[in-house]
């Protein structure tokens, strides 16, 4: 049997956490170019292209979409709501073959209308809308946010976060991109959208204590006040983003992130990631 001919196949968001996960599951039979607004100053990958491009400029996306067979779509930035469209219409005059949108598990939440949350569902219709055919993929809370916690575990061994003992079904980075990799090109996946969790719900306070045990030292897990989250958020966000994170962690509060999915054991015939494993193979970035 003749092997599938390798695809060309572009990825938004070199410079993030999924992108460069995703390359690594297409290198050895696809041609991967890897995107971002800034320069690449990393190691080369081996098979993989690196390119810059201008968000605010669709007619430089063009030229870098074009001939792609898919293209993975990552954003991050709900105030620059201009890149977004650029990166879908860029999409449609380039006549990519297939769409693979990063979105979010909260856009199938009714009562989420935080900025985020609404940012991530004008994104979906976006590309639904474009004539391309698509596939979503909408994960839980990254279990890599437990990173942040990095600083004062290793000053103080604190954890901080507000509502602690509420739940999220987080899922590992690594399962978002395995999956990821597996539907971009496959046209057994067009107009679906898959959502994914971890294999369990987990609380601030439960990740805490996984953390402790695989680092064999005590942590203890304050509780923010919501004015205190606030001011944390506002260090890294905008005051709009840190707004809508807050509406984000009153809904965990009430319970709309616990909810989990088979999906990435179904699609990769595999568990998915426990959030300890996750931390076991992260151990040295907390100790």
């Amino acid at each position: 049997m003749t092997a599938p001919a390798p695809r060309r196949i572009v990825l938004t968001g070199a410079t993030g956490q999924i992108a460069p996960l995703v390359a690594r599951h297409l290198t050895s039979r696809h041609r991967v170019v890897l995107t971002s607004r800034t320069p690449w100053r990393g190691a080369p990958r081996p098979g993989v292209t690196h390119v810059t491009c201008d968000y605010d400029v669709y007619e430089s996306l063009v030229d870098v979409f074009r001939g792609a067979d898919a293209l993975f779509v990552v954003t991050n930035d709900p105030t620059r709501p201009e890149h977004d469209r650029n990166v879908v219409r860029a999409a449609v005059e380039a006549s990519v073959g297939h769409l693979v949108k990063l979105s979010a598990a909260a856009v199938l939440d009714s009562a989420a209308h935080d900025l985020i949350t609404e940012w991530q569902r004008a994104n979906e219709e976006r590309v639904k809308e474009s004539g391309i055919p698509w596939t979503m993929v909408q994960p839980r809370s990254f279990m890599s946010h437990a990173l942040g916690w990095a600083p004062g575990i290793r000053s103080s061994g604190i954890t901080h976060a507000l509502h602690p003992h509420s739940r999220n079904a987080c899922v590992a980075p690594e399962d978002i991109a395995e999956v990821s990799a597996l539907l971009l090109g496959d046209t057994g996946h067009h107009f679906r959208s898959y959502q994914l969790t971890g294999p369990q719900p987990l609380s601030a306070h439960e990740q805490s204590a996984v953390l402790s045990r695989v680092l064999g030292r005590p942590l203890r897990c304050r509780e923010l006040t919501p004015e205190e989250a606030h001011t944390r958020y506002t260090r890294r966000y905008s005051p709009a983003m840190a707004d809508a994170l807050i509406a984000s962690a009153g809904r965990q509060l009430a319970g709309a992130k616990a909810q989990t999915t088979d999906t990435v054991e179904r699609l990769t015939g595999r568990p998915a990631t426990t959030f300890a494993q996750w931390a076991a193979g992260h151990r040295d970035r907390f100790a």
